[in-house]
Formats: structure tokens, sequence, C-alpha cells
């Protein structure tokens, strides 16, 4: 059985706004950037992300969140990853940002009994804010069709 190759930081970094660097400098190539968003991998027995590019595999360091919400489909209850995959959104885990209010909400992880950040991008979260409603000091959310109090959430 042949092992991965050895973890090791190599500079890479997610910021909280979904941007990467690599040793202090922004990363300009949108394909490398895309690349690198799909490519991101959570290792719940070492608790660190990771990004694996072919045989390359080297440890990232996150600012706030590893993935990035990208569309939601309320009616199934589904939201988008950056990493290419769908999972169900648990929307009792949203809660904001402590950078910019940007809203966060928790995703599961394959391999993993814990779950992770994800946050939404401008469209995910643009979308989602259209759909939560306002009444008698709370607010709602219907996802799945189920009607979700959001107990957390209040302005930022």
């Amino acid at each position: 059985m042949r092992m991965p190759p050895s973890l090791a930081p190599f500079g890479l970094v997610l910021h909280h706004d979904g941007k990467w660097s690599h040793e202090g400098q922004p990363i300009l190539n949108r394909r490398l950037r895309e690349k690198f968003d799909r490519s991101v991998v959570y290792l719940p027995n070492l608790e660190k992300y990771v990004v694996e590019v072919g045989r390359f595999r080297g440890e990232i360091e996150v600012e706030e969140a590893a993935f990035f919400v990208r569309s939601v489909d309320l009616l199934k209850g589904k939201l988008h990853i950056s990493d290419g995959t769908t999972v169900e959104f648990d929307a009792s885990s949203l809660h904001w940002s402590k950078f910019d209010g940007a809203l966060l909400c928790r995703i599961e992880r394959s391999g993993s009994q814990r779950s992770v950040l994800a946050r939404f991008d401008h469209s995910a979260h643009s979308e989602l804010l259209l759909s939560i409603s306002e009444s008698e000091e709370m607010l709602t959310l219907r996802v799945g069709g189920a009607l979700i109090v959001l107990v957390g959430l209040r302005n930022p």
C-alpha cells in the first residue's frame, strides 16, 4: 500500500474572503485559485486542512472557513460547496462571520465526526438573505419544506 505524501505547510493561505495567497503574495491566476478551491480536503484525524493536487499534498492555513457555499437549493435543503460537493443544509448552524458579517454554517465532511465551517460567497449569501423572513422579532427560513426558526441568528 502506497502512503500519501508527507504533510507539511508550504505558505499557502486561504483567507476569510476566499482569496488565496502564497508566502504573502496574492494568487491572481483564476484557474489556479479554482483548482485549489476544488482540492481542499479536511483531515479529521489530524484536524488539518490540505490541498491535494495530483500527487502533491500540502497543509494550508485557513483564516476562517476552508469551504465556501456557492449556491443554495432551499427546496431540497442542499448547499453546493466550493470543492464540488453537495451537502445537507443545517440552517440551525447559521452564524455571522467575525470578520465582516458574512454568513457561515457548519457542514459535514465524509470520514469526519466533526462538522467544519463553510462561508457563503456573495451570490449564495444574497440568495439566502432574500429567503429569510422576519416576523414578531423572529427570523425564519423555509428549508426543504420545513420552517426553521433561526434562533442564533440576529443582526451582526
